[in-house]
């Protein structure tokens, strides 16, 4: 670790660049904020956008991570929420306003001001980070601090998604990475019936998808045995949105999980008609946090987890966009 005024960080210099490993000021809690000594943070595809400029709007440089698990080291002024010592959890939510029309009804996710860990805020692929009180979750269950850590993002966002799918009894998900093989536990604990779409021929995905009680997996050019009620899509690929919507029935719903995808190609009226529903997920709100952290070890949610050093952060995003990793890659310090 770095010394009590230095610490060392990953950080993103300029879009499309390779992060740097570099020395730095550890910082400093304000009011309102928790400096936390990072244990363990998880690489998230949106980690991907923002260091390939998909996403445009980071603070330059930036520290990417906001699935961080830590250990409160020191409190700002008014905070009373967290102990020295207590294991919290960072997501992407960062920051919101708490005044706009979203945040006083409930839909703090929409905030138009909002600011998110990784992007905005400095995150985790470093030794300590300074993050909102108000926006750190504590950790329950017995999860070591690398098996937690994609429970705030791939977690989160996947719980969401299966929110937005309502009752459907008959799921299908399209991409089985690290968001996949949560909600996939979360949903056979539902009492749903899974169908797993991958990229066609990739067997390791398949397999993985089998392994976590998906009933039916195939290429995601493929359809179906039956029609489903509702499909999530978790790969940032435009074209599956016309697949999916081909493979739900009328009335049902196809979920669109990420924050960034490709363009979507146009496709006939006929495949949306019958009150056939397109919906998109965005970032968390804190009651989602707070529900499926609760949630998670009732399932009791399992991770699967790979873990890298800090310093190898370039590698490990390298082998999420190859596709490469079955469950989640996990940075850790030191």
């Amino acid at each position: 670790m770095g010394d009590h005024c230095h610490m060392h960080a990953m950080m993103l210099d300029a879009p499309g660049r390779p992060l740097v490993y570099r020395r730095c000021p550890r910082p400093e809690p304000g009011p309102g904020q928790v400096l936390v000594e990072v244990s363990a943070c998880a690489v998230c595809r949106t980690d991907l956008h923002v260091v390939d400029g998909d996403l445009t709007e980071p603070k330059l440089p930036i520290v990417p991570g906001h699935e961080i698990i830590g250990r409160v080291v020191e409190s700002g002024e008014g905070v009373e929420a967290f102990a020295a010592g207590e294991r919290v959890g960072i997501p992407w939510l960062g920051w919101t306003c708490g005044e706009c029309r979203y945040c006083r009804s409930g839909q703090e996710n929409l905030c138009p001001n909002a600011r998110f860990t990784g992007y905005q805020i400095d995150g985790g692929y470093a030794e300590y980070t300074v993050a909102d009180a108000r926006y750190c979750f504590p950790i329950h269950g017995d999860y070591s601090d690398a098996e937690a850590a994609p429970l705030l993002c791939a977690g989160l966002i996947g719980y969401r998604s299966l929110a937005m799918a309502g009752d459907a009894e008959r799921l299908g998900i399209y991409g089985f990475g690290a968001a996949a093989h949560i909600v996939a536990q979360v949903a056979r604990h539902q009492g749903r019936r899974l169908f797993a779409f991958t990229r066609p021929g990739d067997e390791a995905a398949q397999a993985f998808a089998g392994r976590l009680g998906a009933e039916w997996v195939g290429g995601s050019d493929e359809a179906p045995p039956e029609e489903l009620d509702a499909a999530i899509i978790f790969a940032p690929v435009g074209p599956l949105v016309p697949a999916a919507l081909r493979t739900i029935r009328p009335g049902g719903t196809v979920v669109c999980a990420g924050i960034h995808m490709g363009d979507i190609p146009a496709f006939p009226y006929d495949i949306l008609w019958r009150e056939k529903r397109l919906v998109s997920v965005a970032n968390l709100t804190r009651r989602d946090g707070e529900a499926f952290l609760e949630l998670a070890p009732k399932v009791p949610v399992k991770t699967e987890i790979e873990t890298f050093p800090m310093d190898q952060a370039n590698e490990a995003l390298r082998r999420l966009r190859e596709g490469e990793l079955t469950g989640a890659a996990v940075l850790v310090p030191g």
